[in-house]
């Protein structure tokens, strides 16, 4: 008879806490997919065509700081200073070591000496403030419509509206940004054209700046808070349609509970798991701003940098826009995998 030799401590420990040993098991995976992500793109933007320092030292000449006959000393220093000097290999081990032992990803090529975090921090501000508030916005009115769409979903009201998000809900930001600066900035000169505040005004904590701040604000968010109502409006609805014939709401219209009272108690809870999903995973890409709205109202956040950054071939600055989204979106998407439980109790932890 051969005798089973009973688990060592750690699979004992692994087995006893299942819960525990889920969450450094997604841990893991959590790190393992941050360090690929980050490397793959290094590598990525590492082999793009291209000559920072080249670019660097002819900004330099147009301005008059450089002597084309200095010696090669100099590039050789600012190949150093931005981490470009050595073998790519070479490269990317300086590069991890700074990005994980000092959070640093070197100096900024368009606002040397300033950091590369230093300038992402200056216009990170601006992206968060419009587009975080603008998908809250658009998130909790689509939800809403949604639930009130699915539920009267047989009224000639909800099937139009059903049919206007569908074609609404795929029109890019930036499209709906440009009928709105035409309409109401172009043509009927209601809103300013572009930028985050009134160029006579200078950044300060006042009721006249925060005014501009807002007011330059309403169209480029607006662009958002339109297609955002109309993609989370028809989440809510096919997910509200699901639930709809399940036998609990049939239970309670048998109790004689009020429609409202259903709607609110009932359904509603049991479909919004998937949206606050949603929105958490859409607040990690805004961190990426968005790029062609930005560019269009020349709004100073990280998309419009991000543009420059990449114009002016300043990788450092180019890769930390880049690491930060993909840190916030895979950051997101753990922290949901973990909290679903808590917010669902009929999800469990599992391998």
């Amino acid at each position: 008879m051969v005798e089973v030799s009973p688990p060592g401590p750690v699979r004992h420990w692994w087995a006893t806490h299942p819960n525990s040993a889920y969450v450094i098991r997604r841990f893991g995976i959590y790190v393992l997919t941050l360090w690929a992500a980050i490397t793959v793109t290094f590598f990525f933007f590492r082999l793009i065509p291209g000559n920072p320092i080249g670019a660097y030292i002819q900004n330099l000449q147009q301005n008059y700081a450089y002597n084309a006959q200095a010696s090669a000393k100099v590039v050789d220093h600012y190949k150093e200073v931005f981490g470009l000097n050595g073998n790519l290999l070479t490269q990317y081990l300086h590069f991890m070591r700074q990005l994980v032992f000092h959070l640093n990803f070197g100096p900024s090529l368009i606002s040397y000496p300033d950091s590369a975090q230093s300038v992402i921090a200056g216009a990170l501000p601006w992206t968060v403030g419009l587009l975080l508030l603008a998908t809250i916005i658009g998130w909790i009115l689509g939800v809403a419509a949604g639930a009130f769409v699915a539920w009267r979903r047989n009224s000639p009201i909800s099937e139009a509206a059903t049919y206007v998000a569908i074609a609404a809900a795929h029109i890019p930001f930036y499209f709906v940004g440009l009928l709105l600066l035409f309409a109401l900035s172009f043509s009927l000169a209601w809103f300013p054209s572009g930028y985050a505040y009134s160029s006579d005004l200078s950044p300060a904590f006042n009721l006249t700046f925060i005014g501009s701040v807002l007011y330059h604000g309403i169209l480029p968010a607006l662009s958002i808070v339109i297609v955002g109502v109309f993609g989370n409006m028809l989440g809510m609805r096919q997910q509200m349609i699901t639930v709809l014939g399940e036998d609990y709401l049939t239970f309670a219209r048998a109790k004689g509970l009020m429609p409202w009272h259903i709607l609110r108690r009932y359904a509603v809870p049991n479909c919004y798991l998937p949206q606050v999903t949603g929105l958490l995973i859409s607040f990690g890409f805004i961190f990426n701003g968005n790029i062609l709205l930005e560019n269009l109202f020349n709004y100073p956040g990280v998309g419009h940098l991000l543009v420059t950054a990449i114009q002016q071939l300043d990788l450092n600055t180019v890769m930390g826009i880049t690491d930060i989204a993909i840190f916030v979106v895979i950051t997101a998407v753990f922290v949901i995998d973990l909290i679903l439980p808590l917010l669902d109790p009929r999800i469990k932890y599992t391998r």
